[in-house]
């Protein structure tokens, strides 16, 4: 049983580092002191002890609550890490039954990675299981990785993309392993008036709407989920989800440019991929903490993420 560090301590102990993330994400000591049935002075005393231990001030406290401070977040990135990684362990030395399975992957907007994730719930199926699924911006899945939000991420390196994000991927001590590589496709609605066309041209899709993620602040070329720039289109259309951009594909006969990996189960029957005449390929991988044992769950997803590649 891990003991809670006594003021004046100076042993950092797993149970500060839960005390550190479960405030942080209450950001009211109060709230977190109840959602750890402990008290109030408690609490606030254990994580000061934390601070003055690393040196660092990981909280800005006012009468309203508690805001996470820039050392802050990297104090929470390692303490989120040391926590899965005494998960990890307990999960592979201690297999217990009564271990409730946790896992999370932060993902761009990939049909087979669903199918992987609902295969790691299958095979993991329980009375009780904490699974997250994050479908979102490819700046957020690298900070989601780096910070401890999600074990491991997808996204894809280009020609175009590569050098800025392997060098955000080492800046965070993060690593890529490439899984696939895919040659460009668009998917367009199968009434499209190309879609009898075997092959695509970029002077074809010129006049139709670009359909393409939107990437808030990072809304760069480097951090698109399209491998085609948005430059050499008239038409441009952002959209946040994929229910959304696939409505908008019919709806006005708009493109997107992907992989050309597509499950009629997920997207409908009425979305084609088509493949598109242009001199570049898509890297997909997963992106990982550097020198991390990964859970069993996140080995099964990889594992599952390969089996629906393989049959493309």
């Amino acid at each position: 049983m891990l003991k809670s560090i006594s003021k004046g301590g100076n042993k950092m102990t797993l149970q500060q580092l839960i005390y550190l993330v479960t405030a942080a994400e209450c950001g009211n000591m109060t709230e977190a002191a109840a959602k750890l049935y402990i008290s109030q002075p408690s609490l606030s005393a254990a994580i000061r002890n934390l601070e003055e231990e690393m040196g660092v001030t990981a909280f800005s406290r006012t009468n309203k609550g508690i805001t996470v401070t820039r050392e802050g977040e990297e104090l929470l990135s390692y303490a989120r890490m040391l926590l899965e990684q005494s998960e990890n362990m307990k999960d592979h030395f201690c297999n217990s039954k009564h271990q409730i399975p946790k896992f999370s992957v932060s993902c761009q907007h990939y049909s087979f990675a669903v199918n992987a994730f609902v295969d790691v719930i299958k095979t993991f199926d329980a009375d009780r299981y904490n699974f997250i699924m994050r479908e979102t911006q490819t700046g957020e899945i690298i900070d989601d990785v780096a910070n401890g939000k999600s074990e491991i991420g997808i996204i894809f390196l280009s020609e175009h993309n590569e050098e800025i994000l392997s060098k955000l991927i080492r800046n965070n001590n993060l690593i890529f392993e490439e899984l696939y590589v895919a040659k460009p496709h668009i998917f367009i609605y199968k009434h499209h008036p190309l879609a009898k066309k075997d092959k695509i041209t970029l002077d074809d899709l010129t006049q139709y709407p670009y359909l393409v993620y939107e990437q808030g602040t990072r809304n760069s070329f480097y951090f698109s989920e399209e491998f085609i720039s948005t430059l050499d289109f008239p038409k441009i259309i952002q959209v946040r989800d994929r229910a959304t951009l696939f409505n908008l594909v019919i709806g006005l006969n708009g493109f997107t440019v992907s992989s050309g990996i597509i499950d009629h189960r997920l997207n409908g029957p009425h979305i084609i991929a088509k493949p598109l005449i242009a001199d570049q390929t898509m890297h997909i991988g997963i992106v990982k903490k550097k020198n991390m044992i990964l859970s069993r769950y996140a080995h099964k997803y990889i594992e599952a993420l390969k089996e629906h590649l393989s049959i493309v």
